[in-house]
């Protein structure tokens, strides 16, 4: 019997030692195939055009998801025009806040093709939506030292289609920021038709020299050469009502996409790796510490 007990506490021992060998699981890592797969479900829902069926799909889709991996979600609706308008907002954490957006509605006309048919959105929308969902999968953060915002925009595209201005849904949740209590924020980063497969991300006009020079400068120094640290246009898009409010924003934009506002704009347009280099550039950066100026 004693020497049983003994074979006994021994083999317990060496499970224990065993336990305490398993290897650390790996850090998530932002994989650009997983972000392509969040374009492709987007996109099956059709035109996510504002006030659709498919754009509460998308709303539902990014809801379910946000909520399931840990985010605290709140939607803001309002009307505009006799539209609703339904924002959506995921945050984690405490501590100095940093917003990252992208809008998900899809434009209700091909304007530069054929305006009698709404756009897919593939690029322009749901990449930038791909980007923030696979980031909110993978984010190594310590919640106790940062809050981070996810922003989803609704009604940014319709603009200058029956008189509408750009940026509907952004403008409101900027404006409403303070009233509704959220952390100040310290920068907002935008991401807009991201996943061109001839990604050429250059600076943008209308964005915070101090941050956009260190996103760039993070993108060089992880290799990826989509980052040109050129101004070639001054872009209006969902960062300016954050930045007229005196917050540093940036608008992360490939203003060259040769499909941009017509029904080409579909997922076979969008490339995994355009999606992996923006977003490991952001993942990269918000686990610095997401620093406001170059080194």
């Amino acid at each position: 019997m004693r020497l049983f007990r003994l074979l006994l506490a021994a083999g317990a021992g060496l499970l224990g030692l065993l336990a305490c060998a398993r290897p650390t699981p790996a850090p998530a890592v932002f994989d650009g195939q997983r972000a392509y797969t969040w374009v492709e479900q987007q996109c099956a829902l059709g035109p996510r055009v504002t006030g659709s069926p498919a754009r509460d799909a998308a709303l539902q889709l990014l809801r379910d998801t946000l909520e399931a991996q840990g985010w605290t979600v709140e939607e803001q609706a309002f009307d505009y025009r006799g539209v609703t308008v339904r924002n959506l907002l995921a945050w984690r954490g405490e501590g100095p806040a940093v917003l990252l957006g992208a809008h998900y509605d899809s434009r209700a006309a091909a304007d530069q093709e054929d305006p009698t048919r709404p756009v897919p959105g593939a690029n322009d929308g749901a990449s930038g939506v791909a980007v923030l969902l696979e980031l909110a999968r993978v984010l190594d953060l310590d919640w106790g030292q940062r809050r981070v915002y996810l922003a989803f925009f609704d009604a940014e595209d319709n603009g200058e289609l029956q008189a509408w201005p750009w940026s509907v849904g952004a403008e409101a949740m900027a404006a409403d920021w303070e009233a509704r209590g959220y952390s100040p924020l310290e920068q907002v980063v935008v991401v807009d038709m991201v996943g061109d497969a001839d990604l050429q991300l250059y600076f943008d006009a209308h964005s915070d020299p101090e941050l956009r020079a260190a996103l760039w400068t993070l993108a060089a120094e992880l290799g990826y050469s989509a980052f040109i640290p050129q101004v070639k246009y001054a872009m209006i898009d969902d960062h300016l009502p954050f930045a007229r409010r005196g917050i540093p924003a940036v608008d992360i934009i490939d203003f060259d996409y040769p499909y941009w506002h017509t029904t080409q704009d579909t997922p076979d347009k969008v490339a995994p790796a355009s999606l992996e280099a923006v977003g490991r550039v952001l993942e990269t950066w918000l686990e610095r510490g997401a620093p406001r100026s170059t080194p």
